[in-house]
């Protein structure tokens, strides 16, 4: 009997000597992280899963070993931080989406690791734990926002110095909110407007012609902020026209001038929930997007066409110094425009009745457009 079990045993090991040999040992593993991330659609919130995968060199060493990949996978992980919500297009909707930080819980991921490990499995989990942002798809939900109002306008042909200042004038608007009660307040949101803060100098109207002054082209900002409170029907407060029609705004009447500390545009938040101002631009479009998002309340706005009187014909050219130029040459910089009296009726039925009428007025005065001279040109005198 004794024999018999010794053979047992013998063959028992040799078994498992074969079975050691002929085993690969684990090289490498696959680290999954699958987290939710909502979204909202029409009203509607889903809750689809992000995954995000890791490569993890295993070799011979223990767990311990694995300490420096595992860092630098952590911090991979934790660089998503949390990001409030923001609306996209997509087709004909809107979709909202925030952004979830995650923060690696490296106890329990390190455990699943051991387990996968120990039965020389090729994937284990990332353990995270969800960091949410203080206004997330779910905030934005309880609070009913939809899109209230857009407007777009066009800067085709404009030079660089205006297109600078257009993108950094409408990042410094994008992601604004406004809470029920108060006022959004343009020059406050977009600050100085110097060239140690990344605005460079362009042509602005000052009196009768113009200027070289940091941030031409901010007013095409403010227009596109003004036009989708316009159609909003929100209270505007504050608001001036430009001294002369402007070509890059097409429609007359409903233009935005700002010049701090004199001009700003205000405009109130009457709703009872925050209202979300977005900005966008297209490059190769040339175009500027202003989309407001908050919780709609039934009113119906009607905006009518603009009506023009007193139309005058454009002044005599004006001309600017420019060093680069040539004597005896001329580059127009600002095409002439009319001279007109401009008002546009808007009009806002609430659902309780009541209806707001105003009438917004414009005086352009004729404008002859403005070249650019040499400084010693003649014409400047």
């Amino acid at each position: 009997m004794r024999a018999a079990s010794v053979l047992r045993d013998l063959a028992a090991l040799l078994v498992l000597q074969t079975w050691a040999a002929q085993a690969q040992p684990v090289t490498q593993i696959t680290l999954r992280l699958s987290a939710p991330e909502p979204l909202m659609t029409a009203g509607q919130v889903q809750r689809p899963l992000l995954h995000r995968s890791f490569s993890l060199r295993v070799g011979t060493v223990g767990l311990k070993g694995l300490t420096p990949q595992l860092n630098r996978i952590y911090a991979r992980v934790e660089a998503r931080r949390p990001r409030e919500i923001r609306f996209s297009r997509s087709g004909d909707q809107w979709v909202a989406r925030a952004q979830t930080g995650w923060k690696v819980d490296r106890a329990a991921t390190e455990a699943q690791l051991r387990r996968a490990l120990a039965r020389g499995q090729m994937t284990s989990p990332v353990v995270v734990r969800l960091q949410a942002p203080a206004r997330s798809v779910r905030w934005a939900h309880a609070q009913g926002l939809r899109h209230l109002a857009g407007e777009q306008t066009r800067f085709t042909g404009s030079p660089a110095f205006r297109v600078q200042n257009i993108r950094l004038g409408s990042a410094r608007i994008h992601g604004t909110w406004v809470a029920p009660g108060q006022a959004f307040d343009f020059n406050a949101r977009v600050g100085q407007i110097t060239p140690a803060r990344g605005f460079a100098a362009g042509y602005v109207i000052l009196g009768p012609t113009l200027s070289l002054e940091p941030g031409g082209g901010i007013c095409q900002v403010s227009t596109t902020v003004f036009r989708a409170a316009y159609r909003a029907g929100l209270p505007i407060t504050e608001r001036h026209p430009h001294s002369y029609q402007v070509a890059y705004y097409g429609t007359p009447g409903l233009d935005a001038a700002v010049y701090a500390p004199t001009k700003n545009l205000r405009w109130l938040n009457d709703t009872a929930r925050p209202i979300l101002v977005q900005a966008s631009w297209d490059l190769q479009r040339q175009s500027l997007r202003v989309d407001l998002f908050g919780r709609p309340d039934g009113r119906r706005v009607w905006v009518g066409a603009p009506h023009v009187s007193d139309t005058r014909l454009p002044a005599p050219p004006t001309y600017v110094a420019e060093q680069a130029m040539g004597l005896g040459e001329t580059r127009r910089i600002d095409m002439p425009a009319s001279g007109a009296r401009v008002s546009v009726v808007r009009q806002v039925r609430y659902p309780d009745g009541r209806l707001r009428r105003l009438e917004t007025g414009s005086v352009y005065r004729p404008w002859g457009g403005v070249f650019a001279v040499h400084p010693q040109d003649p014409r400047l005198r």
